[in-house]
C-alpha cells in the first residue's frame, strides 16, 4: 500500500472542498448492491477496485458504504470471473480490510485458488497471458501477476524469469512493448513492465536502465502538458499521463516534468460536478478515469518542484 500513502499524502495538498468534491462523485456510482459501475448501470470488479483506490487516496472510508461493498465483493467469489476481474477482486477486497481492519473473504484457501488461475497464464518465456488461450506473454498482465501475488503475500514462481521476460520487452527508443512481436513502445506498456521489475527484482533497474526510460517517456509529452500512447498519437490521455508520471518518478526524473503543464491539461478533464474524463475527445466520466485523474494530482502534489512554484 506504498503507492496509495504516496498519493494520499499529495492529495492531502487539495482544498477539503475538492476532496469532498472527488469522494462525492465516486461515491455516487456505488450502486445498491454495493459495486461501483463504470459507464453503464451495473456494478462491475473491474471499477469497483478503481473506485475504492480512488476513495483510498482521497482517505473517505466510510464505514457502512465499506461493508456494503465488502457484501459486494464476496457474492463475487461465488461466480467465475475473468482474470482481470479476479485481480480487481484481490486488489478491492485487500483495499477494504485495510479500511475495516477484518477480513472480507472468510474462506483461508482463496488465495490458492487465486494462484491456480494465475498460473494457467504462465507461458514458457517466464511471462504470463491475458487469458488461458493465449500463446503470447503480456507485459501488463504480467505486472498484474506480480501485484496480485504481493497483495496475496506469496511469491511469485520463478520471479527471475518473469523479470527477464519483462527486460526483453524493451525496445532501442527505451521503451517497451506489451506484446513479443511488436515493435513500437508504448507509455502504458513502459509503466508496466518499470513497475513489475520494481516488484520481482528491483535491483534490475539500472542507472542505464532508468536513464533510457525517461528519455522515451519525455518524448511522449504532448504540447497539452500530458503524455500520449505512443509517438504515433497526436493527442494526450489521461492513462498515459498517470502511468507516465509514476514512471518517471519512480525512475529518478521527476525534474524531467513540467508540474505546472501537467497541472493544466489535468484541469481541462476535471468536470465540475467531479470526476475526470479521459481525454479531449472524451464527453463522459467513469471512476477509472477519475482515478488516474486525482492519482496524477497526489502524484504531482507530492514533488518538491511543485512545492516550490507554489510558494
Amino acid at each position: 500500500m506504498g503507492l496509495t500513502q504516496r498519493l494520499g499524502a499529495g492529495l492531502e495538498q487539495l482544498t477539503e472542498s475538492e476532496r469532498d468534491l472527488q469522494s462525492r462523485f465516486f461515491w455516487s456510482q456505488q450502486r445498491p448492491d454495493g459495486g461501483f459501475c463504470g459507464r453503464t448501470e451495473a456494478s462491475d470488479l473491474y471499477y469497483t477496485a478503481f473506485a475504492l483506490r480512488g476513495l483510498a487516496v482521497l482517505g473517505d472510508e466510510d464505514r457502512s458504504r465499506a461493508e456494503l461493498a465488502a457484501g459486494y465483493l464476496r457474492q463475487q467469489m461465488l461466480g467465475r470471473a475473468s482474470v482481470i476481474d479476479l485481480i480487481s477482486l484481490v486488489l478491492a477486497g485487500r483495499l477494504l480490510e485495510t479500511w475495516m481492519a477484518e477480513t472480507v473473504f472468510g474462506d483461508g484457501d482463496w488465495p490458492h485458488s487465486v494462484v491456480a488461475v494465475l498460473e494457467q497464464l504462465r507461458r514458457p518465456d517466464g511471462g504470463y497471458a491475458k487469458s488461458a488461450d493465449g500463446h503470447a506473454s503480456s507485459t501488463y498482465q504480467t505486472f498484474l501477476t506480480a501485484i496480485a501475488y504481493e497483495l496475496l503475500e506469496l511469491p511469485l514462481p520463478e520471479a527471475e524469469r518473469a523479470a527477464n521476460f519483462l527486460l526483453g520487452q524493451q525496445r532501442e527508443d527505451g521503451g517497451f512493448v506489451e506484446i513479443g512481436v511488436m515493435r513500437r513502445s508504448g507509455t502504458n506498456p513502459t509503466a508496466a513492465a518499470i513497475g513489475g521489475l520494481r516488484i520481482l527484482e528491483p535491483s534490475r533497474i539500472t542507472s542505464q536502465l532508468q536513464s533510457r526510460t525517461a528519455d522515451y517517456l519525455v518524448g511522449n509529452f504532448t504540447d497539452e502538458g500530458g503524455l500520449r500512447a505512443n509517438t504515433q498519437i497526436p493527442i494526450a490521455d489521461l492513462l498515459s499521463t498517470y502511468t507516465g508520471l509514476q514512471t518517471l518518478q519512480d525512475v529518478g526524473a521527476g525534474g524531467c516534468v513540467d508540474p505546472q503543464a501537467v497541472l493544466g491539461y489535468l484541469r481541462t478533464l476535471q468536470q465540475p460536478t467531479g470526476g475526470f474524463s479521459a481525454a479531449c475527445w472524451d464527453n463522459a466520466v467513469d471512476v477509472e478515469y477519475s482515478f488516474y485523474g486525482i492519482a496524477s494530482l497526489g502524484l504531482l502534489n507530492g514533488w518538491e518542484s511543485l512545492e516550490a512554484k507554489n510558494g
